[in-house]
């Protein structure tokens, strides 16, 4: 991304542009995608009175702010969840480029948060996650693993590949194994379909090291939700889409250190050379 001689301050304006823009896309993905909707096709209608959204009354947070939060045909409120989708997209745009640059790896990652940003939403919503994500991000993340081969720490593409397949049927694996071990325990389904695939896409972009930390802690942060569904709806289901969400995010972002903090780093680094996985 070429952003070279211009201010900071300038450079900062337009990734925030960007995020907020792509935001606005990401809110109609979390409302058409489960409904099978085309997310080109047709133009943007009120969720309530069904009247087509002008131009100026879709502009990222701006709109909602003029609008004061209702639909100017119906004045029927619309919900806080876009602007926040759009906030959101926008922190996730300047926290990855922050992170790690605004070049391929960055672009790559960034697409990936905005992906788990949809994933999270819908499956909180509906408790599906759209094969649109998950298979067809599955498929990208190995075509993209070639195109840039720096995502898995080499240069080498077929290594990359090999590491983005290696990732993948981890991911996948660990999850189908829980699935599989948790039906047998309870005689029900113990993990949905759309998690296996979800981190199986996962794992294709960001390698088995990092799946297997996201696999251990997507738990312990489902664990303080998953008391309260019980405690108050009496219910042993959540969506564990949003969780896993997070874990990925946070290993993104903090894999290392997490590793290293907990001593695990070195039982993965042995791991990692006795199969000849990595460097």
């Amino acid at each position: 991304m070429v952003t070279v001689g211009l201010p900071v301050e300038v450079v900062w304006v337009f990734w925030v542009a960007i995020g907020l823009i792509i935001g606005s896309f990401l809110n109609v993905c979390i409302y058409r995608l489960p409904r099978e909707q085309s997310l080109v096709w047709s133009r943007s209608r009120c969720p309530h009175c069904r009247a087509l959204i002008v131009w100026y009354d879709n502009i990222p947070l701006l709109s909602y702010v003029c609008l004061g939060g209702q639909c100017r045909n119906c004045a029927h409120p619309i919900s806080r969840r876009y602007p926040v989708i759009e906030a959101l997209s926008a922190a996730a745009t300047i926290g990855v480029f922050q992170w790690f640059g605004a070049n391929a790896v960055g672009i790559v990652y960034l697409v990936f948060v905005w992906a788990l940003i949809v994933v999270s939403v819908i499956d909180l919503d509906f408790q599906i996650i759209p094969d649109e994500i998950s298979v067809g991000g599955l498929a990208v993340g190995l075509v993209v693993s070639v195109l840039v081969p720096q995502l898995h720490g080499t240069t080498q593409m077929l290594v990359a590949l090999k590491r983005s397949v290696i990732g993948a049927v981890v991911g996948g694996g660990l999850l189908y194994g829980t699935g599989v071990l948790g039906g047998m325990v309870f005689r029900k389904e113990a993990m949905g379909g759309g998690d296996v695939k979800l981190l199986a896409m996962a794992g294709s972009l960001l390698g088995w090291k990092m799946i297997t930390l996201t696999f251990f802690l997507a738990p312990v942060l489902a664990v303080i939700p998953g008391i309260v569904v019980l405690l108050t709806r009496r219910s042993h289901v959540i969506p564990y889409g949003p969780f896993l969400s997070l874990a990925l995010v946070v290993s993104l972002f903090l894999g290392e250190q997490v590793l290293q903090v907990t001593g695990f780093e070195e039982s993965v680094r042995l791991l990692w050379s006795f199969y000849g996985w990595g460097h």
